[in-house]
């Protein structure tokens, strides 16, 4: 029997939902070509020094975080899939704008285009991820999305280190020009291949975010559990090198086993918490962040022949940690938010990842400061997250 029309039928759902995963996988097989190689482009290639670099490629980015208040409206307007192919193409423009740039004008730019498009994509992926996925918890395939994106970035992020040592600043541009091609795929795979359902009704809830103290206490409990995922990427480095004066390698190897288990254990994580609720299973989340925060304090105190195995099974715990919290996290905002709505509740949610993400190196320059603050710090942000989550039970 035939679908009614204008209704996907099962065969061209499960179509649209692979050809999401691979558009996607596109999209982050780029960014892992450049996005880590973003300042060393602008120092090496364009020839600004590194702290110019770093203060015009910051502001740039800030500039960015305006973008997810107006997004929501837009999503809500005309759906999530046109918003997001939208991004790709601001996206690509951004990355191509990085190959003729010259100067700081040049590269604030190229940044702010970077930064918005991103943010313009991070605001409308997860309601036309949802519009894919269909009806039901969306815990699962938000599981899967982030599987195939995080496996996808440490490839490209590898090809990139490859690339580099192979073929130095010509390296660096021809990482430019795939990042900026990647988005263009992807932007043409959405618009060809993927067709969501139609958008869900009005389900009758009232859609005023300002005044729904449930969804806004969401958003903080989800950005108090996300600034330990930042921190642990910019202050990795700085723990492990300065802190601890551990080997040079071993910062890369971390970061690589945390990009592992992200890429492989998203659906696993899920089975393995299938019995317990949701909000249990991140509030684990929350208390296996401040294990991590434990186990990497002790660090200070081992052997230096322990050092790498303790860092290294902090590592696994901040990824199980991220990985019970995040998915289930996403999957918790969408069911909140009203469909009359939706899109301005999603888009509003990603602040509760944007703002981690600028306050993250600030938190990893406490280390000037002591040692153990940092790790305090997060620990209590966790701790805060995990009762802040007694409502939801």
């Amino acid at each position: 029997m035939s679908a009614p029309f204008g209704e996907p039928t099962v065969t061209s759902r499960a179509a649209s939902r692979i050809s999401l995963l691979i558009a996607l996988g596109a999209d982050n097989l780029g960014s892992g070509f450049f996005l880590p190689l973003t300042l060393v482009y602008v120092t090496r290639v364009v020839g600004l020094p590194l702290g110019v670099a770093g203060t015009t490629v910051a502001v740039g980015t800030t500039a960015g975080l305006l973008v997810p208040a107006l997004a929501g409206p837009l999503v809500d307007r005309v759906g999530p899939r046109p918003v997001v192919i939208a991004s790709q193409l601001i996206q690509a423009a951004g990355a191509g704008l990085f190959l003729p740039a010259h100067g700081v004008l040049a590269v604030a730019v190229a940044t702010v285009a970077l930064a918005g498009g991103q943010q313009l994509f991070y605001s409308s992926l997860f309601a036309l991820i949802s519009d894919v996925a269909g009806d039901g918890p969306k815990d699962r395939p938000f599981a899967v999305v982030a599987m195939v994106r995080a496996g996808c970035f440490g490839a490209g992020a590898l090809a990139a280190g490859a690339l580099l040592t192979a073929a130095g600043n010509d390296g660096l541009r021809t990482a430019v020009a795939v990042n900026a091609g990647s988005f263009l795929v992807c932007a043409l795979m959405l618009a060809v291949l993927v067709h969501p359902p139609h958008r869900p009704a009005p389900d009758g809830r009232p859609a005023r975010l300002r005044a729904d103290r449930k969804f806004l206490s969401l958003i903080v409990i989800t950005g108090l559990m996300a600034l330990s995922v930042d921190f642990y990427l910019v202050g990795t480095p700085v723990y492990v090198l300065e802190v601890l004066a551990g080997r040079p390698w071993l910062p890369g190897v971390l970061l690589a086993v945390s990009t592992t288990i992200n890429a492989t254990c998203g659906t696993l994580a899920l089975r393995a918490t299938r019995r317990v609720t949701r909000i249990a299973a991140m509030r684990l989340g929350a208390v296996l962040v401040i294990a991590w925060c434990a186990v990497s304090l002790l660090a200070l105190a081992v052997p230096a022949g322990w050092l790498s195995a303790v860092l290294l099974a902090a590592t696994v715990v901040i990824a199980a940690g991220g990985l019970l919290f995040g998915v289930r996290a996403n999957a918790l905002a969408t069911e909140l938010a009203p469909a009359a709505a939706r899109g301005r509740y999603l888009a509003t949610f990603q602040y509760a990842f944007t703002v981690p993400g600028v306050l993250a190196p600030a938190v990893a320059g406490l280390f000037s400061v002591a040692s153990w603050l940092p790790w305090l710090l997060v620990a209590g942000c966790a701790a805060l997250a995990a009762a802040g989550l007694r409502r939801f039970a």
